[in-house]
Order: structure tokens, then sequence, then C-alpha cells
């Protein structure tokens, strides 16, 4: 064979390899769930910029990234929580009573560099009691965290009184900016949400917290039999979710600028559904925080075309509802299909 048609059957092969990763990078990309999901959340902001006047404007964008962005940072904790095989239905309830907290020390006269950190202590301690009574004391999460649900919101009420909180004290301007201001145009929660993504996302992939809590949600023995610290890890779980609930009730109050017992209520299906709809297998063992952040957009995003399109609002869960079925049957579908 000739040096030119070496030259030339070389360069076809490369190529034909090229192609070849090229397409197998492309499978990869379109055969998971949050890719589709990412495609549906883009398509439904196009198509609502195209029939409203008002989705593409400045205000409602701004509003938009920041109300997507507290169901956002809770869906990062349930996403934890579900990668390992657990549920957690008490975060709406974490979220009050942590807004009831800094509410409360602020309003007596505490700066916010003691309110917002007593905040979210309250809402670890949320988490640490979910946490030991599921794993030390082998109770189902469900059941432990429906009970936290009215347990946690309870307190709320107690500490507060059942009132309506709006007076922060001294350092009520810094409180309002932090949940409700912006940073070189883009709104604060935004911002927590890219940072805390980042970190999830981190934590996920690159550290052994990350790793073992994947391997204990695919296979809860035998993750036990390598030696993983699972009673451990499972606390820390449920930790980690409250803390991302914690965060988002000390932002909630700033943006609303107060805070009752009502606030949260009813957050656990959204925030469940973006996970879901992420990407999260509820059976355990898959999540991403990508997928995380994506499943809260493209529910907020339903949300707001209820509203511009001016359908009844009590058609979002409806809609929520059968997102999450449609993930769920997807998830099903896939897994039926690489095991045969």
């Amino acid at each position: 064979m000739s040096p030119e048609n070496k030259t030339m059957s070389s360069n076809t092969l490369s190529e034909v390899i090229d192609r070849s990763e090229y397409r197998s990078l492309l499978s990869r990309i379109t055969s998971h769930q949050t890719f589709w999901v990412f495609v549906a959340a883009l398509l439904a902001c196009i198509a609502l910029s195209l029939l409203t006047d008002t989705f593409a404007t400045d205000r409602n964008l701004f509003n938009v990234s920041r109300n997507f962005a507290f169901v956002g940072i809770i869906a990062l904790g349930m996403t934890a929580v579900i990668a390992s095989g657990g549920i957690d239905l008490s975060v709406g309830s974490t979220v009050v009573l942590s807004a009831m907290v800094v509410a409360v020390l602020m309003s007596s006269g505490m700066p916010i560099w003691i309110g917002v950190p007593a905040a979210l202590l309250a809402a670890m301690l949320v988490g640490l009691a979910n946490g030991i009574l599921i794993a030390y004391a082998g109770m189902p999460p469900f059941v432990v965290t429906l009970g936290g649900l009215s347990v946690v919101r309870s307190l709320g009420m107690v500490l507060s009184d059942n009132k309506m909180i709006y007076e922060f004290g001294p350092d009520t301007a810094m409180l309002l900016a932090l949940g409700g201001g912006a940073t070189l145009g883009l709104p604060n929660p935004l911002i927590v949400l890219g940072v805390l993504a980042g970190i999830t996302g981190f934590l996920f992939k690159w550290t052994r917290w990350g790793q073992h809590l994947f391997a204990m949600g695919g296979n809860e023995q035998a993750a036990k039999l390598t030696g993983i610290p699972v009673m451990r890890l499972k606390v820390s779980v449920y930790m980690f979710s409250a803390l991302m609930a914690g965060i988002t009730g000390v932002l909630e109050v700033g943006w609303l600028g107060g805070v009752t017992t009502n606030l949260g209520q009813a957050m656990e299906l959204s925030v469940i559904a973006a996970a879901v709809i992420g990407g999260a297998n509820l059976a355990g063992g898959v999540g991403t925080a990508f997928g995380a952040i994506v499943g809260a957009l493209l529910i907020e995003v339903i949300r707001n075309s209820l509203i511009l399109l001016g359908i009844s609002t009590f058609w979002q869960g409806a809609f929520v509802g059968s997102f999450i079925v449609i993930a769920v049957a997807f998830d099903r579908f896939r897994s039926a299909r690489s095991s045969d």
C-alpha cells in the first residue's frame, strides 16, 4: 500500500472513531431524564415568550428565577435524601421553624449574625432528630418525617404564638436584602442556589460522603458489608436536607418581609416533584444536583405559565402530580429496557 493510501485509510479510520465517539456521547446525554426535562423547560420558556407579552420581561424573569431558587435549594437536600433511599416530608415545616427562629430573635433585638446561625442550627436539629429515629430506631422515613411535619410546624406556632412577625430589629435592612435583594441584577436567592448547587454537586461526585450515599441508596445491605457507616451517614443526610430547608426559611423571611405559620405549607410536594422530575430515583441510588435545579425550574415555569395564560392555579397540583407519575414511569421503562 502506498503512503498516500495508508494516510487516507488512517484518516478514514480516525473519522469513523470520532463519529462513533460522538454518537456514544450523544446517546449517553439523551438517555438521561434530566436532559429531556431541561429541553421541556426550555421549550416551555420559548412558547411562553411567544404566547405572552409578559413572560420575557425583566420583572417576570426576575420573579421566576427567585421563586424557583427557593424550591431548588430544598430540592438539593431532598435529592440527597431520595438518593439515599429515604424521603423527607418535614422540609416545609422546617422552613417555617427556621424562619420563625430568625424572626423572633431579630425582633427581640438580636443581630442578624446571631439570628441566622440560630435558625440554621434549629433546622439541623430537626434533621438530627429525624436521622436518629430513622437510622438508630429503625423507624420508616415516611412515618418519622410525616410526624415531623406536624410537630415542627407546631413548634413554629408555639415560638411565635401563632402571630405574624414583620419587625426584625436593627438589622432589618440586612435581612430584607439577603432574601429580597439582588447582586449584579440577579436575585440573591438565585446566587445562593448556584453556590449550594456547586457545593452539592462536588459532594455528590468527588467526596467519600457522596459515594457512600449513593452506594447506600443502591443497596444498603451491601454498603454495610463494605464497611460504610450507614447509621451515621443516614443522620448526616437528613441533617443536610434540613439545612437546605433552613437556609430557604431565612431567605424567604427576607423576601416576604414577614413570616406567618403558613410559610412552607404543602411545599413538600413541589420539592419532591422537583427531585423526582430531575432524575432522582425513589428506589434510591440515583440523583444529581443539576437535576434538582432543572426539576425546580420546570415546576416554576409551569406555575408561572398558568398565571400568565389566565388558567386557574388550582391546576398546578394536577400538573405537578402528573409530572411525578410520568417521571417515575419513564424511569421504570428505562430500567426495564436496560435489564432486557
